[in-house]
């Protein structure tokens, strides 16, 4: 099971308890930051930030392979208010490129680099943006053409009882799984 950010952490918990499937996702701009807190001061236990949903396996800047796929991860929307997990297209772009070279690092699994993009924001042009805060990330772009993955999954656009259909960018799938969808690879 994919999550593409902006799920409450509880309802990822409940997913896995009760599906029994392992649970990839990656932060939304409305998820709390999962970032290590600032020890320059000390906090009481109850004050320190949740690591994140239990039995979940965040992949944001990560490249995992599971069942036999290539999975690579990045969360966050563009920046547009105060708040964890917003970034500018050239944060992005670097954390991209951080991502990019584990991917080329990483050995080669039968022919494939990479099989699945998670994003939480859309790649660029690839939704119906009415705002700059959904027309999504170039970085993810370039991501999709240089690895030419199967499926690129996002979520951060939400279509309000519209089934969006899937967009093709070069021979990858991307989809819009808000607020869920069922895929075959």
């Amino acid at each position: 099971m994919l999550g593409c950010g902006d799920l409450p952490f509880d309802y990822l918990e409940y997913l896995v308890s009760r599906l029994d499937v392992p649970l990839l996702y990656v932060p939304g701009n409305h998820d709390p930051s999962i970032s290590p807190p600032d020890m320059t001061w000390m906090p009481l236990r109850s004050e320190l930030p949740r690591p994140g949903p239990e039995g979940c396996i965040n992949i944001d800047g990560r490249l995992i392979e599971a069942y036999g796929l290539r999975i690579a991860g990045l969360g966050g929307s563009i920046r547009y208010k105060e708040g964890p997990n917003q970034y500018s297209q050239g944060q992005m772009g670097r954390r991209a490129l951080r991502l990019e070279l584990s991917i080329r690092l990483k050995r080669v699994l039968r022919g494939r680099k990479l099989d699945i993009l998670v994003t939480h924001a859309p790649p660029f042009g690839a939704a119906e943006a009415k705002d700059s805060a959904h027309v999504g990330f170039v970085a993810f772009l370039r991501l999709i053409r240089n690895f030419r993955p199967s499926l690129a999954v996002h979520g951060h656009i939400h279509p309000y009882g519209r089934l969006v259909p899937e967009r093709k960018v070069g021979p990858t799938r991307v989809i819009n799984v808000v607020p869920s969808r069922v895929v075959d690879i």
